[in-house]
């Protein structure tokens, strides 16, 4: 093989590597997406978007949170080797009777993904809020280096549902 076809079939190599390597990490059922909005229009290149996913709580039936992140396009967008800022917003909502599977850690991840190609992930912790019986969620990236104040906040107090009965009590459901 000659030295240009090399340096071809490396690049070629790369770029698939890096597009799956950049693809968001999420479940198997992953979030889903609810639309998308473009920001910026680019020419022959992938326009700048903000998307709007739903994911539900994989340890809390009866929650579903809502979150908006936005999505670079161009050359680099479309490789999928842009670094996503860290603005995202979050809303989360009771969508069913609640039921807690089993025993939780204030600020254990609910949800995670890349945002960028190495060092970014977007995360969506959970924690209870005892005294009002509410679960409390946050949305914030962080770095290998340093995270980012960036952060969005929901709370979804446990109420009843239809003739579910009597909701659970979150302090039951986290440990310490």
């Amino acid at each position: 093989m000659r030295f240009p076809a090399l340096i071809a079939a490396a690049g070629a190599a790369l770029a698939t590597l890096a597009t799956l390597a950049a693809a968001p990490a999420r479940a198997a059922d992953g979030p889903d997406l609810i639309f998308k909005e473009s920001t910026k229009w680019r020419a022959l290149t992938p326009s700048d978007k903000l998307a709007t996913y739903a994911v539900d709580d994989p340890a809390v039936d009866g929650v579903s949170c809502f979150y908006t992140v936005p999505e670079k396009g161009g050359i680099a967008g479309a490789l999928g080797v842009a670094e996503e800022v860290s603005d995202v917003s979050l809303a989360c909502r009771q969508v069913g009777p609640i039921r807690i599977k089993d025993k939780l850690g204030q600020g254990d991840v609910m949800f995670s993904e890349k945002r960028s190609f190495f060092f970014k992930h977007m995360q969506i912790v959970r924690g209870c809020d005892a005294k009002r019986n509410t679960l409390v969620y946050m949305v914030y990236s962080d770095k290998l280096i340093e995270g980012s104040p960036k952060n969005s906040t929901s709370a979804v107090p446990i109420m009843p549902w239809g003739a579910a009965g009597e909701p659970p009590r979150c302090a039951d459901a986290f440990k310490g």
